[in-house]
């Protein structure tokens, strides 16, 4: 994995070690949050009204099979893991195939076609580096601010206490998430020295808190948590599997739309992790997918629902500044303990409306500005703006029209448009592959000495840079390094006729090679340079130590009146 320098604003790096004291109380903060998703799997067995033992199981395995699933993730050996801190959480991508299967055939058949989902990913794992073409960083970053935008539809209703079905905000509710989120953000803006780390475990105590004053969480709620046993053995009496090929479609849209948010979570762990982040390293992402491919199966198999990377405590470790893998040590252990501590998970299990909705909210932040500056890092041309317009706009179409969108006739593809992340990713990926047919990656410009001007080399570099995605910073580059060639080959007269100019690009390089008939190039060795440059009859000498600054590599060439100049630049 290539060198990263750790950005200012993080306390604890990726690779950084962490006080153990500090990383069990940031692991609990993580698991409050990953908690939080809980709801979902609570969601499908109240679809086909499950049991409070099958209810009870099934929670316990999700956070056994999260905690495992964590600890995955975080690793970077043999293959797997991404070696990042991305806890995972109860996937909501998985809710419609889930509740579909409950129906069907109870929880047995979720665990199966869970279990079977998770080759799905595994197999993506093994292409996804060939298919890097398709996952541009304005297609990720637009995963990743979707994600983000997914997150919403949930939080905000229990931040303003809405009931399911109902449309009246509770004042009580809505005081409560207030003062949270509040405490939450005073703390990361104001609180000097560490204190900022736990910004969202103390707005998480202070809304436990505050709920209870209110009324928002009774003594018949914490009579659960004590009548709870501390410690039991999950009920094994429930597992068993079973298979319907009818499902298998259905899981494997939800596997792709969770390989895709998995894709943009690892690769928003990149950049928050490293200073000098350019594009999503691939290595990284297929040991990621491939570690959340065997979490979803094992969950399967242990009787949980289907696991993936959380977009939400991503944008927590970002907030809190603390991104070290230990702390996914911490939570991972913490999950996996649960699941044996009835009495402390019940803890989670109750945790008040205003807190569930006030800790997202202060993670979304987080994802949806770091995917917004991913989409904007490239250069943009008519393509790339409808690729990311079309798809933002029916993505976010689906919060307004969702009624609209479930009469959908067909049940394989209506699950795509049941979440704005499902249709604004398959969107971006289609109109990406689409929009790439007759897009060359080699170009040529023609260049009159004493004729042709700056004006033409900047807008000729320009248009290109934005129809192939380039870094600006790397194509202006690129135009000053021409620029100098351009009028070096002009004041010395060095060119016969016309200057062709072949521009090459790829993700990782742009090189550009300028050929003429006549005099070679004076590129001599920097350390020849003349530091007078005031002098004006070392221009020329200027232009070429401007060049040399400007390319990472520069060569040239003459033989039988052919001269060329080669400028490579890193991408």
């Amino acid at each position: 994995m290539p060198a990263r320098r750790k950005p200012p604003d993080l306390i604890y790096g990726v690779d950084d070690e962490v006080p153990l004291p500090t990383c069990i109380l940031l692991g609990l903060q993580h698991t409050f949050q990953v908690t939080t998703a809980i709801a979902f799997a609570l969601m499908v067995i109240h679809g086909f009204s499950g049991t409070d033992e099958e209810a009870a199981f099934f929670v316990s395995m999700s956070l056994l099979a999260g905690g495992i699933a964590t600890i995955l993730q975080a690793l970077n050996r043999r293959g797997i893991g991404s070696g990042y801190f991305a806890p995972a959480v109860c996937e909501p991508a998985y809710i419609t195939a889930s509740l579909l299967a409950a129906k069907m055939g109870g929880l047995p058949l979720v665990f199966g076609m869970t279990a079977l989902s998770g080759l799905f990913e595994i197999a993506v794992s093994r292409v996804v580096q060939r298919l890097r073409f398709i996952f541009t960083p304005e297609v990720t970053g637009l995963v990743v601010a979707m994600v983000g935008v997914s997150i919403i539809p949930v939080a905000v209703p229990n931040f303003l206490g809405l009931k399911e079905g109902h449309s009246t905000i509770d004042p009580t509710v809505l005081l409560v998430s207030l003062i949270t989120l509040g405490t939450m953000v005073s703390i990361t803006i104001w609180s000097g020295g560490k204190t900022k780390l736990y910004s969202v475990l103390i707005g998480m105590i202070v809304g436990y808190a505050t709920s209870y004053l209110f009324g928002l969480l009774g003594p018949e709620q914490v009579q659960r948590v004590l009548n709870a046993p501390l410690v039991a053995l999950p009920n094994f009496s429930v597992l068993r599997w079973s298979f319907d090929p009818s499902l298998i479609i259905p899981f494997a849209i939800s596997s792709l739309c969770a390989s895709v948010k998995t894709l943009g979570n690892i690769t928003t762990c990149q950049k928050i992790n490293d200073l000098d982040w350019k594009r999503p390293q691939m290595q990284s992402i297929k040991q990621g997918l491939l570690s959340d491919g065997l979490s979803m199966s094992l969950s399967g198999l242990l009787g949980g629902m289907g696991q993936s990377s959380a977009s939400s405590n991503i944008g927590l470790s970002l907030a809190t500044g603390a991104t070290s893998r230990k702390i996914a040590y911490s939570t991972g252990g913490i999950l996996i303990a649960l699941a044996f501590l009835p009495r402390i998970a019940e803890i989670f299990v109750i945790m008040p409306q205003p807190v569930m909705g006030a800790t997202p909210i202060f993670a979304v932040c987080f994802i949806v500005i770091i995917g917004l500056q991913m989409m904007m890092s490239r250069m943009m041309d008519s393509r790339k703006i409808f690729v990311l317009g079309i798809s933002l706009i029916f993505g976010l179409s689906v919060m307004g029209l969702v009624n609209v969108y479930s009469q959908i006739p067909n049940p394989l593809v209506r699950p795509i448009f049941s979440s704005t992340l499902y249709l604004a990713t398959l969107l971006a990926i289609v109109l990406t592959f689409l929009f790439r047919l007759g897009l060359a990656k080699k170009v040529q410009l023609i260049l009159e000495p004493g004729k042709s001007t700056s004006d033409d080399i900047f807008s000729f570099m320009e248009i290109q840079g934005a129809a192939w995605g380039a870094r600006r910073e790397v194509i202006y580059k690129a135009i000053s390094a021409l620029n100098e060639i351009a009028e070096t080959v002009t004041l010395l007269s060095l060119a016969e006729e016309k200057v062709v100019v072949d521009v090459r690009f790829d993700e990782f390089n742009l090189d550009l090679s300028v050929q003429y008939h006549g005099k070679p190039f004076p590129l001599q060795d920097p350390s020849q340079s003349d530091p007078d440059f005031a002098d004006e009859g070392n221009l020329s000498r200027l232009s070429v130590d401007l060049i040399r600054r400007l390319a990472d590599k520069v060569t040239s060439d003459c033989k039988d009146g052919v001269c060329r100049v080669m400028l490579h630049f890193d991408h």
